[in-house]
């Protein structure tokens, strides 16, 4: 790896009404290394990828690229330098094709007309070097979002690279298209390209890294050397303290909560059976698409029973028709996308808390604001959701948007919870708040299904493991009995060694 920095920010700052997002912070880039920036939620990650890329100017600071003090005006000035970004959010264009999304504003013309067979050239040459598979004709519509990731990568290669910056690339992919991107992620760094990664996961931090800078609270931390750290260390250094892992809560389990027979949706799930008892956690493991998400929404009047019986506290259920039923009868869901089915991002803080369970503050056609409020306020101190008096939901932090799920669930005052996915996209200290307030759930009697792709989640919480496959329930083990090779057989019908993602 070339010893001399190709990006290096020193004391950049950024200020906002009321926040300082970035304090005196320092970052430095070499050629061909994977640099992941770490921190919790409101650390500055974000604020600090948008400076690099010029798409965020700093109040105080300076930037060199390659070796030269730099101070791009645009993004896309940065980008014509070779200081590309990849946000969660794509930059695409869906009702274009692949080529013209990876050309566009570099094309090569003759005059006024664009040189077609040229582009297309360029993009095949550009596609198998990062041994992509995917026709340059083909429109950005039909691709799903692991490709259109693909083109946006190849869209920065196309413009000869330097630099590129990765925001939580892997939040939308299965463990096979993370594979792949690592492979891509090692290709770039054979070819002197430095990335710089943010991600909450920690094996991919372990599995990718060549350094990794610490942020926390907007200030600076450290940088260290990936073989310098382990879990723990990487941990106190994000949150300041020593964090306890939370597991499963050692209560005894009650009275059965939910007896789910033989049930059943056309084209999602077949046949189902469990039981699931007052104070456990059911974890539901199995590969993206096996019919975890569905089954959810099965149990939540989203998706028909076509037949087969929901019993739940010695009621026996034929059809949840809608949401509304569900929650009636006490079943509640935390959304697997909380941004799109979870929240009314446009609405207040105290609205999305209050929302579904309205009807209990209504009396003779006016709502009692008073008791409305008392209830906010208890679940707003009960989770530490911070925001502040009438602040929309899109505002909010990833974890503090889930805990906001989470608070709406809980004023409605279900028995019954389906947590899926309950911390994607978090934070390690949101995460370790989200697992101590199940545990708590689980010591009032409450009883969870948790759907997760972290397998240590589904390691460490679940009293019993369900893996799916195919929309079909294939086994449910004994926590004591479920290691992560036995689950991985199940959910994919072939023995195999796991070695992580490397």
């Amino acid at each position: 790896m070339d010893t001399k920095a190709i990006l290096q920010a020193e004391n950049i700052t950024k200020r906002y009404p009321g926040t300082v997002a970035l304090n005196d912070v320092k970052i430095e880039i070499m050629p061909g290394e994977v640099h992941t920036i770490v921190g919790e939620n409101g650390a500055g990650k974000s604020t600090l990828m948008k400076v690099l890329a010029a798409a965020v100017t700093p109040d105080e600071g300076t930037i060199k690229f390659e070796g030269e003090n730099v101070r791009f005006q645009s993004p896309k000035e940065a980008a014509d330098k070779g200081i590309g970004i990849i946000y969660q959010e794509f930059n695409l264009f869906p009702e274009m094709t692949v080529e013209e999304n990876i050309m566009i504003g570099n094309e090569k013309r003759k005059g006024v007309f664009v040189k077609k067979r040229e582009n297309i050239k360029r993009v095949r040459d550009v596609l198998k070097q990062l041994n992509v598979n995917i026709s340059a004709n083909t429109y950005v519509k039909h691709l799903g979002i692991a490709q259109q990731q693909l083109v946006e990568i190849a869209k920065s290669i196309s413009k000869k690279v330097k630099v590129l910056i990765m925001d939580e690339p892997t939040a939308a992919l299965t463990q096979e298209e993370i594979g792949n991107l690592f492979n891509m992620i090692n290709t770039l760094k054979a070819n002197g390209v430095a990335v710089i990664y943010i991600s909450h996961k920690f094996d991919e931090i372990f599995a990718i890294s060549d350094r990794v800078t610490v942020l926390r609270d907007g200030e600076y931390i450290a940088t260290k050397q990936i073989e310098e750290l382990d879990h723990d260390r990487l941990v106190q250094l994000m949150v300041g303290r020593q964090l306890n892992i939370v597991g499963r809560s050692g209560s005894a389990r009650g009275n059965i909560a939910l007896n789910v027979h033989n049930l059943s949706s056309e084209g999602k799930i077949k046949q189902i059976n469990f039981t699931l008892h007052k104070g456990e956690v059911l974890g539901v493991a199995g590969l993206m698409g096996s019919g975890r998400t569905e089954l959810a929404k099965t149990l939540y009047g989203h998706y028909p029973m076509d037949s087969g019986t929901v019993e739940i506290n010695g009621k026996t259920i034929k059809q949840i028709k809608s949401p509304l039923q569900a929650l009636k009868l006490g079943i509640g869901l935390i959304p697997e996308d909380r941004k799109k089915e979870g929240l009314v991002l446009e609405g207040s803080c105290e609205t999305n808390i209050s929302l579904p369970s309205l009807k209990k503050f209504v009396r003779a056609g006016f709502i009692k604001g008073r008791q409305e409020k008392e209830i906010i306020l208890h679940y707003k101190e009960q989770l530490a959701i911070k925001y502040q008096t009438h602040q929309l939901a899109k505002q909010l932090s990833g974890g503090n948007q889930q805990k906001l799920v989470i608070a709406k669930m809980l004023a409605t005052d279900v028995d019954v919870l389906i947590f899926d996915e309950p911390t994607r996209g978090v934070d390690i200290g949101a995460k370790q708040e989200i697992y101590k307030l199940m545990d708590e759930l689980l010591q009032q009697g409450k009883a969870i299904i948790m759907i997760s792709s972290e397998m240590e989640e589904v390691m460490n919480l679940s009293h019993r493991i369900a893996v799916m496959k195919e929309g079909e329930l294939m086994d449910i083990l004994p926590q004591q009995e479920a290691t992560q090779e036995k689950i991985m057989q199940i959910a994919t019908g072939v023995k195999q060694e796991l070695g992580g993602l490397s």
